[in-house]
């Protein structure tokens, strides 16, 4: 029988799709309009639109600008520096994570465990950013409390820069290990339990159960947060990079990254250096998730996203 072009299933399905396609047409696709200030001298002079069509083309000015700014290096090197670490830490200690739950054997407690880890990625970083002030303020701070309480000299954490770089690492690892470690246990959960009463009749050991067998059938999930991970390593968490040290000017050389120096040249009313520094991020971001694919999918072609 020739196959009908357009069925009912279709129609039902396309209406489930709808919403979410709207979605992404709204926000994700309409303000790539947007991208054409990188290119223009763009000034206010009325609404969005006549503003955008009376602006003076500048050309790649804005682009040249950037990366003749003396910061551009020292803004590379945080973002990727920052992002490198945490892309490892973020595989490896919530694969770790969720290995240790699910051999938790009461699930009540396991429960407990995944909320209590699961809890801090509600929270935002501006409410993160008061509890920090809580603890590391100056003069009231609880740390220097009790440093004075033992009779040292208190600190001000606030112009640390040796301090702040592990710290952040920290904070980034605290709010997202809870999610990212919830995505691995689904992982775990879906595995065949026979293939782990088999390792058991032969004698494997819990160690070898999860180096054989847990690991590598976790491979494509890992590899998938893996490349998604590496998608975003030219941005940054505004909100942990900016907010959580308070804007501290003492801090520059340690807090400024991409996502930080595109809402400071909002700020100084530099729209079209801010666009143009965006849509590098955007572009960078799109090539490096697209060549790790293609690197994964030379080495593992089942484990590719595409």
């Amino acid at each position: 029988m020739r196959k009908k072009f357009w069925t009912k299933d279709d129609s039902q399905f396309t209406l489930l799709a709808l919403p979410t396609a709207l979605w992404f047409l709204l926000f994700s696709y309409l303000p790539m309009f947007g991208a054409i200030m990188a290119f223009k001298d763009y000034r206010i002079s009325g609404g969005f639109l006549k503003s955008m069509v009376e602006s003076k083309w500048a050309g790649l000015d804005n682009f040249k600008f950037l990366f003749k700014s003396g910061d551009i290096w020292l803004i590379l090197r945080n973002t990727l520096g920052y992002n490198s670490v945490m892309i490892v830490l973020g595989v490896v200690l919530p694969v770790a994570l969720a290995i240790i739950i699910s051999e938790i054997r009461g699930k009540r407690l396991a429960k407990v465990y995944q909320t209590l880890l699961f809890f801090p990625y509600f929270l935002s970083w501006v409410v993160v950013s008061a509890l920090v002030w809580a603890f590391l303020s100056y003069d009231l701070g609880i740390v220097n409390t009790a440093l004075g309480g033992l009779g040292l000299e208190p600190r001000r954490w606030y112009m640390e820069k040796s301090f702040w770089p592990f710290f952040l690492i920290f904070m980034s690892q605290w709010k997202s290990l809870g999610y990212s470690m919830v995505v691995y246990l689904a992982a775990i959960k879906s595995l065949d339990w026979g293939i782990y009463e088999a390792a058991l009749i032969d004698g494997a050991s819990k160690w070898q159960q999860i180096r054989r067998i847990t690991i590598p059938l976790m491979r494509p999930v890992i590899v998938l947060m893996f490349i998604m991970s590496v998608g975003r390593i030219f941005y940054s968490d505004f909100g942990l990079f900016y907010q959580v040290p308070r804007g501290s000017n003492s801090l520059y050389t340690v807090t400024y990254t991409l996502d930080v120096y595109v809402y400071q040249q909002l700020k100084s009313a530099t729209t079209g250096m801010a666009s143009a520094a965006a849509l590098l991020q955007a572009a960078a971001a799109c090539a490096t998730i697209l060549f790790t694919n293609w690197v994964v999918k030379r080495l593992d072609a089942d484990s590719a996203m595409i």
